[in-house]
């Protein structure tokens, strides 16, 4: 039952499509377009946290790492679930812009990475402007890959959860670090 509403809900995704939304969601899904973007938040954390700035970037290298190598290096192999746009039935019907991708979908890495960074960001920044930016270019890039027909509404959303709680979980991890490092120091 979940997987024939998981399909629908795709396909009804999928199917509302624009000349101009195909070149939109192909620009967020391309990982390489996120770079400015990275580098703009570097900077910001560099301005924002000048004294242990290594440690702020040392739990985001660490979340992408995670995030990444449980949605591409453990879960995709292991549910081994294909793509929409791999599997014969669903094929005729997607509107693929952007090609297929790898054989298996489940679950989005670009969904899990970008949501993964978003929450962390959103806890760092404390819920400000700019961290609500993150968590709506982390929307767009996760709704992306179903209107590319990359993914399964399923695939996204489980994605999604894993970045979330990666997120929260990393931030909890620096900021207990960060106390212990920082109120060591003042005692010296």
């Amino acid at each position: 039952m979940f997987h024939k509403i998981d399909k629908e809900a795709t396909l009804l995704i999928n199917s509302i499509h624009s000349d101009f939304f195909d070149v939109v969601m192909i620009f967020f899904s391309n990982k390489k377009v996120w770079i400015p973007l990275y580098i703009f938040l570097i900077i910001l954390i560099i301005w924002k946290e000048r004294k242990k700035v290594w440690l702020i970037l040392i739990s985001i290298a660490l979340l992408i790492l995670l995030s990444d190598q449980i949605a591409s290096g453990i879960l995709k192999p292991l549910v081994q679930r294909l793509r929409p746009c791999h599997e014969a039935l669903m094929y005729p019907f997607l509107h693929l812009p952007d090609g297929c991708g790898g054989k298996y979908g489940f679950v989005s890495s670009h969904a899990s990475n970008s949501f993964a960074i978003a929450i962390f960001l959103f806890l760092y920044f404390n819920k400000n402007k700019w961290s609500i930016l993150l968590l709506l270019w982390a929307t767009i890039v996760s709704y992306s890959r179903i209107y590319l027909g990359a993914h399964y509404l399923g695939d996204v959303v489980v994605g999604g959860l894993i970045g979330v709680l990666l997120g929260i979980l990393v931030y909890k991890c620096y900021k207990i670090f960060y106390q212990k490092t920082f109120y060591s120091e003042k005692a010296l």
